[in-house]
């Protein structure tokens, strides 16, 4: 088992085998067809006589009938990104032609409708266009051999059962996605709440191992003097049981950390790489001065990662916060058995602040990550702006302290 690898896997928002169209799969490419196809039917195709229809060349179409629907099929291409502009550019190039004979612009005005309820906000702008293409076909089916109130109707029914199935799909999309992101969010609960399970097994394993190593070493140590073969038998146990231990805890980690990318499985970061993460925040724009009055050798491994990780976070925050150019200083020093770490910074950035204020990291988590490093040490983080401007971390680090 890959300790650092997941062994729960969040389905994809898109399952495979669901079933999509052309016009989900090319949409930009469906577009451009659409937009031709409404061309060609509106330029080469005319109404005939008795309800037929009759195809002419484009020699026989009117200058104005060609400039029109130029306009306003090709405009049909946009009508994902652009859909009520779409659909006034239909309507007014049909207020054009109307009267003009037999062109008419029904079809791109259909599709704009269908577009504004697919892609549009819901406002009014909707239905009001669906009217305004309802008179306009009424207009121009005024010399409709019929009921004077047959094309009224039914073209109303077409233009806004046009704008109201976009609109359903619309939402009918919107329902389905609410639900992914529900099932997203559900199946991310339980996978935590499994996790946690897994980690506390986990946890009781190793410190069964544990309890099970020191009694041993107890032993080894108490016979020692007197039999020494059974001494290093119990030390042989206490070194099989530190293996078991390290390996449950490695899964522990893996469970707890389950996003870990290939740059975590490196060694962890010291006090003594503190010069290149310096050296980089300069290349990055923020002059940075390091004064130390030098450290005690054999710092506990915790303390040395935790005291790294808040000098870094804090200059990530001047870096993100002081603004560009301004000048830093980093302290890091002992007193009285503790490490004492100061990063302060003259930017502009927290001139703006409140007294008592602080700088948070991205999602406002980055002091809140701090102290609680300080905390687990047995340590004190304060942080704030200073009072001629810029902005000061001041972390306490007891060497060898308890946790608060």
């Amino acid at each position: 088992m890959n300790p650092t690898a997941s062994p729960f896997r969040t389905p994809p928002e898109n399952a495979p085998g669901r079933f999509r169209g052309p016009f989900a799969r090319w949409p930009r490419a469906a577009d451009a067809a659409l937009a031709l196809a409404s061309f060609v039917m509106t330029v080469f195709v005319v109404d005939g006589p008795g309800d037929t229809l009759l195809f002419r060349s484009i020699g026989d179409a009117p200058i104005l009938v060609l400039v029109g629907c130029a306009v306003a099929n090709p405009a049909l291409y946009w009508r994902r990104r652009a859909p009520l502009l779409v659909l006034g550019v239909a309507l007014t190039a049909w207020a054009v032609l109307l009267g003009g004979g037999t062109t008419h612009l029904g079809w791109p005005t259909i599709i704009g409708l269908y577009a504004v309820g697919r892609y549009a906000a819901v406002d009014w702008r909707g239905p009001s266009g669906a009217a305004a293409a309802t008179a306009l076909a009424s207009v121009d089916g005024l010399d409709d051999p019929g009921p004077w109130w047959q094309v009224p109707v039914f073209g109303s029914l077409v233009m806004f059962g046009a704008w109201y199935v976009g609109r359903r799909v619309q939402l009918r999309g919107d329902r389905a996605a609410q639900l992914r992101r529900e099932r997203a969010a559900e199946t991310r609960r339980i996978v935590t709440d499994e996790r946690t399970r897994i980690a506390r097994e986990l946890h009781d394993v190793v410190a069964h191992r544990v309890s099970l190593m020191t009694v041993q070493a107890s032993g080894a140590r108490a016979v020692a003097t007197e039999d020494l073969a059974a001494a290093l038998r119990a030390m042989e146990a206490v070194e099989e049981a530190g293996r078991q231990a390290l390996e449950e805890l490695r899964h522990l980690l893996g469970v707890l950390r389950p996003e870990t990318s290939p740059d975590d499985l490196g060694p962890q970061p010291s006090l003594a790489e503190l010069p290149r993460l310096i050296e980089q925040i300069r290349r990055a724009g923020v002059d940075v001065t390091l004064a130390t009055d030098g450290l005690p050798a054999g710092l506990p491994a915790r303390l040395d990662l935790f005291a790294y990780r808040i000098i870094q976070e804090a200059l990530t925050n001047v870096l993100k916060h002081a603004g560009p150019g301004a000048p830093a200083t980093v302290s890091l020093g002992t007193e009285q058995n503790g490490l004492v770490i100061e990063v302060r910074d003259d930017g502009r950035g927290a001139a703006v602040l409140e007294p008592g204020a602080v700088r948070e990291g991205p999602g406002g988590h980055g002091i809140i990550g701090m102290r609680e490093r300080a905390l687990l040490l047995g340590g004190s983080l304060d942080a704030g702006p200073c009072a001629g401007g810029g902005f000061r971390v001041v972390a306490r680090l007891p060497i060898g302290g308890s946790p608060a």
